[in-house]
C-alpha cells in the first residue's frame, strides 16, 4: 500500500469530515491535493482496499427509534426480485441475502425498517408481507436490545 493510501484511509476511518469540501480537508490534512484523494480514494475503492464510500445515518437521532431487522424466507429463485422490491421502499434502508440454516433459521432475505416507534416498524412490515404476497413463506422482526457502535476497519497509529 502507497504511504499517501495509508494516510489517506487513516484520515478517513472515522469518516469522512463533514466540511463543505470533505476531500479538500482529507488533502490538507495529508498533504496533497484534492483531486489526487478523490482518485487514490476511487482506485482503492476499485482495487477492493476501500469497499464502499457512503453516508450512515444515525437513526436514532432521526427520531426512529423503533427499527427492526425483518427476517424473511423467500423462495430461493424469487430472492432476486424480491430483495429487489423489498429494498426499494422508502422505510427500508438495506436489504440482502443471507443463507438458510434449516432447521433452525430458514429466513433468507434481511431487511432493516426504521420507524419512530416498534408499533409503527410492525405496520411496514405488514406492508412488506402484502407486496411480497405468496412469496413471503415466513417473517419475524428482530428488535434492537441496545444500540452498537458500528465501525470498519481501523489501521494501527490511525485515528478511532
Amino acid at each position: 500500500m502507497e504511504t499517501l493510501d495509508r494516510a489517506i484511509i487513516e484520515a478517513t476511518q472515522a469518516g469522512l469530515p463533514l466540511t463543505p469540501r470533505p476531500y479538500a480537508t482529507v488533502a490538507e490534512q495529508v498533504g496533497s491535493d484534492e483531486a489526487t484523494v478523490m482518485a487514490r480514494m476511487q482506485a482503492m475503492q476499485e482495487s477492493g482496499i476501500i469497499r464502499r464510500i457512503g453516508a450512515v445515518p444515525n437513526h436514532y437521532v432521526l427520531g426512529f427509534r423503533g427499527n427492526g431487522m425483518s427476517v424473511w424466507e423467500v423462495p430461493e429463485d424469487r430472492i432476486q426480485a424480491c430483495g429487489e422490491r423489498v429494498g426499494a421502499l422508502d422505510f427500508v434502508s438495506h436489504a440482502y441475502h443471507r443463507p438458510k440454516h434449516p432447521p433452525l433459521w430458514n429466513y433468507n432475505l434481511f431487511a432493516m425498517v426504521h420507524g419512530r416507534d416498534r408499533e409503527e416498524v410492525m405496520q411496514k412490515v405488514e406492508k412488506i408481507a402484502t407486496l411480497l404476497g405468496d412469496d413471503d413463506l415466513g417473517h419475524e422482526v428482530l428488535f434492537s436490545s441496545r444500540i452498537l457502535k458500528k465501525t470498519g476497519l481501523r489501521l494501527p497509529g490511525g485515528k478511532p
